[in-house]
């Protein structure tokens, strides 16, 4: 009986307590509160921008420079942060700069519509009579070919304005520095001219151009408008040959042609490997040495060894997925830039899908038409937007995630 009693009580007890601890008010700190050494929980908010806060007025307005009060920036293709204070950035001119106009019925288009549609952006930097010469715009109203290859500060200021390559660029479609050369040269593909370009690391010689300026073609002389390019640690090129084209192209660190591999496949449907539809961007994990390729028209990233042998591959989604730019990170990911869904996506090397976030706008922090990014070596983030116009910056949160952050590159041969 004794016993029961004692049994008993315990069990009113142990419910009075467990009562109490449940009325307690949570802890803001939850998890962090206990001890916990990772990420802090977020009080209220969304999780629109990732575990990153954007970086306002970063870079500072174009229209605050002399002489261009009336203009901003053009269709922002490529971003690189060699380091937290040199970033380089290429882009197609100026556009003139507008102000959102009040919405208006537009019945001549068809019922029930009006301009601009609410809460969607306004212009698209990308398309229309602009910033790709020769062009059916006028020069000086339609655009300005200038700022096409800058060099910013951590602030955002234009240090450097590479405007002596301004007759070279077209379209200028990414820029890179090849993280195993202690030169640090800085390389262009130029997707209009269907070339790429290598320079110094102070702009001021072109060091080597590839490719038969405004031809196309499929050999050792041609690209077909390419797009990206990725490097081997004993700086082998491979390039991502293209918008047009339905190959990879391989090249040694002198930049002689090796080899290539890659036949045109069905648009959307295509499953054989080896086939390609939109050669839009490429990865190098220089652990394996294998290639990752997106082949942007099939939605899919094909796996290949340096020599072209075909090893895995993995759907990036259904329609209306349109990823454009692959980063593998010294922590043995790989992230894409994906302008269908809005997002920057994250996959183990294995092609598991871990994590994404993003949405479509034009407000600070959101994406449209997020081409190229990189990461420096403070972990900030850079973003650049062919159909916004812009690039930007976002800073990581105090207290964030850091599975959720897009990871640093490998720096082997320079660190800062």
């Amino acid at each position: 009986m004794l016993r029961r009693m004692v049994t008993l009580t315990v069990i009113v007890i142990t419910l009075v307590i467990g009562f109490l601890l449940s009325s307690r008010p949570a802890s803001v700190l939850g998890a962090a509160e206990a001890g916990d050494v990772g990420s802090v929980p977020q009080k209220g908010g969304q999780e629109q921008t990732g575990q990153y806060e954007v970086v306002r007025d970063w870079p500072k307005p174009l229209n605050l420079l002399p002489g261009h009060e009336k203009w901003t920036w053009g269709s922002s293709e490529g971003i690189f942060a060699e380091n937290p204070n040199r970033i380089y950035v290429v882009e197609r001119g100026e556009l003139p700069l507008l102000k959102r106009p009040k919405n208006t019925a537009v019945p001549q288009f068809g019922p029930s519509l009006s301009f601009p549609v609410n809460q969607a952006p306004f212009r698209n930097a990308s398309q229309g009579p602009v910033t790709s010469p020769p062009s059916e715009g006028k020069e000086g109203n339609d655009y300005r070919w200038e700022h096409n290859f800058l060099v910013l500060d951590g602030q955002g200021n234009i240090t450097e304005n590479w405007s002596q390559w301004d007759s070279a660029l077209r379209k200028p479609h990414s820029v890179i520095v090849n993280p195993y050369d202690p030169e640090k040269h800085v390389w262009v593909v130029e997707d209009g001219r269907s070339q790429v370009f290598e320079f110094t690391h102070d702009g001021k010689k072109m060091v080597l151009e590839l490719g038969t300026r405004d031809q196309t073609g499929e050999d050792d002389k041609h690209f077909n408008r390419p797009s990206y390019l990725a490097w081997l640690p004993d700086s082998t090129m491979f390039v991502a040959d293209g918008t047009n084209g339905t190959r990879v192209a391989k090249f040694d660190k002198n930049g002689k042609f090796l080899l290539t591999w890659g036949k045109k496949g069905e648009l959307g449907k295509e499953t054989r490997p080896g086939y390609f539809n939109e050669v839009h961007g490429i990865a190098i994990d220089p652990v394996t040495r294998r290639v990752y390729v997106n082949d942007r028209g099939n939605h899919r990233i094909q796996v290949f060894d340096e020599n072209g042998v075909f090893v895995d591959q993995w759907s990036t989604g259904e329609a209306p997925s349109h990823v454009y730019c692959l980063y593998i990170t010294a922590d043995h990911h790989i992230w894409a830039t994906d302008s269908g869904t809005w997002k920057i996506v994250k996959w183990d090397l294995n092609g598991k899908y871990l994590y994404s976030f993003g949405y479509q706008g034009d407000a600070p922090g959101a994406f449209w038409g997020a081409h190229q990014f990189n990461v420096d070596q403070e972990g900030s983030l850079y973003v650049a937007e062919v159909s916004n116009g812009r690039v930007q910056k976002f800073r990581p949160k105090k207290g964030a995630d850091p599975e959720k952050l897009v990871g640093k590159p490998a720096y082997v041969a320079w660190k800062d």
